[in-house]
């Protein structure tokens, strides 16, 4: 299979419980495809908000519950953690969250105009093997790519609990005209994902870069 851009992801089907195959029956009610369904749904909100990866949801899913007047837009490749978000939406009467499912990049390229509010990459995963680096999605190119679908003044937030990662980061930070440093994110203090928590239990840090959009 040819790929558009060079996959970030192992994209497998994993451990889907029943519950979680019950759910994604209805992935339709929730999916976004295009620019179109993210305008469509953002219409009756203040802001709207991407979360690139969300695992299991634990973070989109608190974010939501606080902040019921903004939409929060979830990708991820993923099924079980797709399913497993989609019963907690359903549970919980959530009403302000949609979900992406695939490479968030072959939607964001065809994005021409500032959409998002703030875009968060928690944990990202990290490609830890040398080889494997140019992997990471995390790159120059990337920054390009979402620089032009984020709002002026907006955030983009991103952490990661590999170190070398975080070098890599912090140079494409350092190469990036497009966003000036915060001192401060709110998503900082973000509910744990269960990435984050691996790390924590495994002495890790957690590296975290807060960035605001400045230029079109």
């Amino acid at each position: 299979m040819r790929y558009k851009f060079l996959p970030s992801f192992v994209k497998r089907r994993g451990r889907i419980t029943k519950y979680q195959e019950r759910n994604l029956q209805i992935l339709s009610e929730f999916q976004i495809h295009n620019l179109d369904d993210i305008t469509k749904n953002s219409d009756v909100f203040s802001e709207t908000i991407l979360e690139i990866g969300f695992g299991n949801g634990e973070n989109l899913i608190s974010l939501a519950e606080q902040h019921p007047n903004r939409l929060f837009i979830g990708s991820e490749v993923y099924l079980a953690g797709i399913g497993y978000l989609i019963g907690e939406v359903k549970d919980r009467g959530l009403k302000n969250i949609r979900i992406h499912m695939g490479d968030i990049r072959l939607l964001i390229e065809e994005i021409s105009k500032p959409v998002f509010d703030d875009v968060l990459i928690i944990c990202p995963d990290p490609w830890p093997k040398a080889r494997h680096h140019k992997r990471r999605l995390i790159n120059n190119d990337f920054i390009k790519l979402i620089h032009p679908t984020i709002k002026l003044g907006g955030e983009l937030f991103m952490s990661t609990d590999w170190k070398n990662y975080a070098e890599s980061i912090e140079e494409v930070i350092n190469s990036s005209k497009g966003f000036k440093v915060l001192a401060k994110s709110s998503y900082e203090s973000s509910n744990l994902t269960k990435f984050q928590k691996r790390a924590v239990e495994e002495n890790r840090e957690i590296f975290s870069f807060n960035l605001e959009k400045l230029t079109k």
